[in-house]
């Protein structure tokens, strides 16, 4: 069923010919209303034009109108003809849309060292029908993706909807993500800004593939006002609901990924060494292909525990799989073969308590297989 988008957006895209497969690689995100927004991108120092454009715009402080995204074509490590090719495509779609260039974001997503087709974007631009749906807009930025991503929720008459893409070269401080927010709530943009820096570091920073994080990354929410005031924290909370929920889409959709894997980690320190024990686990390349063929090796996420940096006494930590206890303080007895069995979910869920504090937190992944050697052997062939 068709998702629609807030009061006040409008999205839609096309096929400009950027991606080789021929489907849907050129889309638009607009408000009506000049949008308050918030804005966290890749921590690659080979970042690509898109984002040092974006960080230029966010110092600003001025309001946001629209969000032009190609997929298909990273735009990144292309000298300064990149810069250019980057300033060109959001004066065309300003142009597109009636709007200065400084009002527009730029986007891209795709292979890495080929030059941006301008060409094919001045000439899909004029075709990008907009509508209240975000369903296009969700299609069009996937690249390896299976499946599009898109979530929502309602806080107190306003709504909120978030539509993501990312599959691969995806790990924390951002990965090879897109993810873009929206809400006709009102909220102040320094209350947005502020708040939305502990949402990503919840949710999508705390989401991992493959040990890698890309060029060209970022996670925008816009805010229009078209509803009015709610609750600043009401809104917030279903911010990082939708944020939390894209993030778990990706790490489902993890290339070649079988399972998606949800690591929580209590009794820690901090939350902040919450985030660093969880994230360890769900990024253990050992304990991803021991996920794949349901292999219950404890030890593997005990010692992804130990490489995190967050404190702990081995003899005070638990750990239970699918609610299953596996370690406390020393192996615990349990049936292997019924641990096998409930390893072979779609969800996995793995619980740890680090026996110290009261930091708590979560992270995602996703199983390591056979098919995300196959699709990144072959991405750029």
């Amino acid at each position: 069923m068709a998702v629609r988008l807030p009061r006040g957006f409008r999205a839609g895209a096309t096929r400009a010919g950027i991606k080789p497969s021929g489907k849907p690689d050129l889309a638009l995100l607009v408000s009506g209303l000049p949008a308050q927004w918030a804005y966290a991108a890749t921590q690659n120092r080979a970042a690509a034009p898109s984002i040092h454009r974006g960080r230029g715009l966010y110092a600003t402080g001025a309001p946001l109108r629209a969000v032009v995204v190609n997929a298909g074509n990273a735009n990144c490590a292309t000298g300064e003809r990149g810069f250019r090719d980057d300033a060109r495509m959001a004066e065309l779609a300003a142009f597109r849309l009636g709007l200065a260039p400084e009002e527009v974001l730029t986007a891209s997503t795709g292979v890495i060292g080929v030059p941006l087709p301008v060409e094919r974007i001045a000439a899909g631009l004029p075709q990008i029908e907009l509508t209240p749906y975000a369903d296009p807009f969700a299609e069009a930025i996937l690249t390896t993706d299976l499946v599009p991503k898109v979530a929502e929720a309602e806080v107190a008459g306003a709504r909120v909807v978030g539509i993501a893409k990312g599959s691969g070269m995806i790990h924390p401080n951002m990965a090879t993500m897109l993810a873009f927010l929206v809400t006709d709530a009102w909220v102040p943009q320094e209350a947005l800004r502020e708040a939305w820096r502990g949402i990503v570091d919840r949710t999508f920073n705390q989401v991992t593939v493959d040990g890698d994080t890309s060029t060209n990354d970022l996670a925008l929410v816009m805010a229009n006002g078209a509803y009015g005031e709610v609750p600043p924290e009401a809104l917030f909370q279903a911010l990082e609901g939708v944020a939390r929920e894209l993030a778990k889409r990706i790490a489902r959709d993890g290339e070649g990924a079988t399972k998606l894997l949800v690591v929580r980690v209590v009794g820690a320190v901090t939350e902040e060494e919450a985030r660093r024990a969880a994230r360890a686990v769900a990024g253990s390349l050992l304990w991803k292909s021991a996920l794949y063929g349901n292999d219950p090796n404890w030890g593997r996420i005990l010692a992804a525990l130990g490489n995190s940096g967050a404190r702990f006494d081995p003899l005070r930590v638990r750990i239970s799989l699918q609610g299953i206890p596996l370690y406390a303080g020393g192996d615990l007895p349990f049936d292997r073969e019924r641990a096998s069995q409930a390893m072979r979910q779609e969800v996995v869920e793995v619980l740890v308590d680090l026996g110290e504090g009261e930091g708590a937190a979560e992270a995602y992944g996703c199983d390591l297989t056979e098919g995300y050697v196959r699709i990144n052997a072959l991405y750029t062939t």
